[in-house]
């Protein structure tokens, strides 16, 4: 038997409770892995809520890190005694140890702890698609503008320095003037605090009135109509999440007049469907964070059965960078 965190129903953060599950042996294409941390994200609150529907009842996270205890027939790439990380569905990760699909399972480099693994794989193979895979026509540049939405969360922050990395001047927004300073100190070009400041006439102005290249955009509803007013002719609209609810539906006619602008939803998942490029795109995240060039900072350390205070904290913005429940 094993603690796990499961819900009954869609709901608020009271809604998640310890429950004792048997975790059996792994079945073909298959791992058993016992966690020494999971990774908290705000998908795990589109889960819980029932933006995105899951049959009931049902365990809740996307990102763990530990060590495999057992293998399945037919998986060749990890073995009993390995370090591992993953971001994978099924949800499931609030867990001491879960059986789970291999597919999307890692290798773990010795270089990188478990905390730092379950902090980053979610958060880091999504800014690796977004800033490798999502693209506008020609690609980006050392030297292109870039906006970034909610730049100082745990997906913001990796943004911020891996877009430095890459010579990218990444704008980013953020709602305090405490975050846009750490935003600024992780390697955004510039920040916006939109809370006091019109990101759009600011995005404007920083870009000399040509607009960016690309907006990503995890926040949703609140950001979308000023986002699209931020986007040079040709430009990308990157949807990638929906922290301040579902974007209103919107005429695809309107795009034109903008500028001919390019509109995408992002999903990860779809990204890493398949083992061989989940690994190319995991190999890409852990040469970029034992460089030194992105650290991933974790900010907020709860214990598994604080997990509902976690989510109030996530949903209140009271959290920057990365979030992790201990085992």
């Amino acid at each position: 038997m094993t603690k796990a965190i499961h819900f009954n129903q869609p709901g608020g953060p009271d809604e998640l409770h310890v429950v004792d599950v048997n975790v059996g042996e792994p079945g073909p294409g298959e791992i058993r892995i016992r966690h020494h941390a999971v990774g908290l994200n705000f998908i795990d609150v589109y889960h819980r809520t029932g933006l995105y529907p899951l049959p009931m009842p049902h365990g809740l996270g996307m990102e763990g890190a530990g060590i495999v205890e057992a293998v399945g027939e037919g998986v060749t790439h990890l073995k009993a005694g390995d370090r591992a990380a993953y971001a994978s569905a099924p949800p499931g990760s609030y867990c001491e140890a879960r059986v789970m699909p291999a597919k999307n399972v890692c290798p773990l480099p010795a270089a990188i702890d478990f905390e730092t693994g379950a902090a980053m794989m979610l958060k880091g193979l999504t800014v690796q698609y977004l800033l490798k895979r999502t693209l506008p026509q020609g690609g980006l540049q050392a030297g292109d503008h870039i906006l970034f939405h909610a730049a100082a969360g745990g997906v913001g922050l990796i943004a911020c320095q891996w877009a430095k990395a890459l010579g990218l001047q990444l704008i980013g927004t953020a709602g305090s003037d405490e975050k846009c300073a750490l935003a600024k100190a992780h390697g955004a070009a510039h920040v916006i605090n939109y809370a006091r400041e019109d990101f759009e006439a600011r995005a404007k102005d920083i870009t000399g009135g040509k607009g960016v290249k690309v907006v990503y955009d995890s926040v949703g509803k609140d950001t979308w109509d000023k986002s699209l007013n931020c986007i040079s002719p040709f430009g990308l609209m990157a949807s990638f999440g929906n922290a301040s609810g579902p974007v209103d539906p919107f005429s695809p006619g309107i795009l034109g007049p903008k500028g001919s602008i390019y509109v995408t939803r992002q999903t990860l998942f779809t990204h890493i469907a398949s083992r061989e490029v989940n690994q190319l795109m995991a190999d890409d995240l852990f040469e970029v964070v034992t460089s030194g060039k992105v650290k991933i900072r974790i900010d907020q350390r709860y214990p598994l059965a604080d997990v509902a205070q976690a989510h109030r904290d996530l949903e209140a913005r009271k959290t920057t960078g990365c979030t992790i429940l201990t085992v």
